[in-house]
């Protein structure tokens, strides 16, 4: 039998995702533009916007976060960085990027990268959360929200991840959010000057 606790929070969660996707376009592929927000017991998820940028700024200013992320992600990470990131994302419709917000604070960020061609039906999520709420099912929470969201409203057959084989916590998210391992890339990434191994998890769009 399972936690009634959890059983409570996916009956919750599943019902925040589901009013949003009802705002948007039911042609996949070309979502109309929506209102986003996917409320779970441990945060809510949303657009990013300006005011944001002095937290996003202070929490994703720490070198343990950089290692486990790709190099586009700055450190040290200055206001100014955090202000064109927002400046980027925030017009785009439907979102790619969302906040993961606690106690009324933009304290990480889940975001997309939409592949092409052959390839158009499938996205790359990245995602990063302040150390400070570290190891208390946020990134969880926020990684399978986003998931269960982005895969109707952008028309996805399949979500992945490439994790590095070493960052055990990001794995266990994934595989928490309902992510399947499907192999190691051995020496395919370089990080901080140290060659690294990756792993390819995925997810699927309902009935595949």
């Amino acid at each position: 039998m399972g936690n009634p606790v959890d059983c409570a929070w996916k009956t919750i969660a599943e019902a925040n995702v589901a009013r949003s996707l009802s705002r948007a376009a039911t042609k996949w592929g070309q979502p109309e533009e929506m209102s986003i927000e996917l409320v779970g017991m441990r945060c809510i998820m949303r657009p990013f916007v300006a005011a944001d940028a002095t937290s996003v700024a202070v929490m994703a200013n720490d070198r343990r976060i950089w290692l486990q992320l790709r190099d586009l992600f700055p450190y040290p990470y200055h206001l100014a960085d955090a202000e064109t990131y927002i400046g980027r994302v925030a017009s785009v419709e439907p979102p790619r990027s969302l906040a993961i917000v606690v106690d009324a604070a933009a304290v990480g960020g889940v975001g997309l990268e939409l592949m092409a061609d052959v390839n158009r039906r499938s996205a790359e999520i990245g995602y990063w959360l302040g150390t400070a709420y570290w190891g208390r099912g946020i990134a969880t929470e926020a990684v399978t929200l986003f998931t269960e969201w982005a895969l109707s409203a952008h028309g996805l057959l399949r979500i992945f991840a490439q994790p590095f084989a070493s960052n055990l916590a990001s794995r266990r998210v994934l595989e928490k959010a309902g992510y399947l391992l499907e192999g190691t890339m051995r020496c395919s990434a370089v990080k901080d000057g140290v060659v690294r191994d990756q792993c390819m998890y995925a997810r699927l769009s309902p009935g595949r």
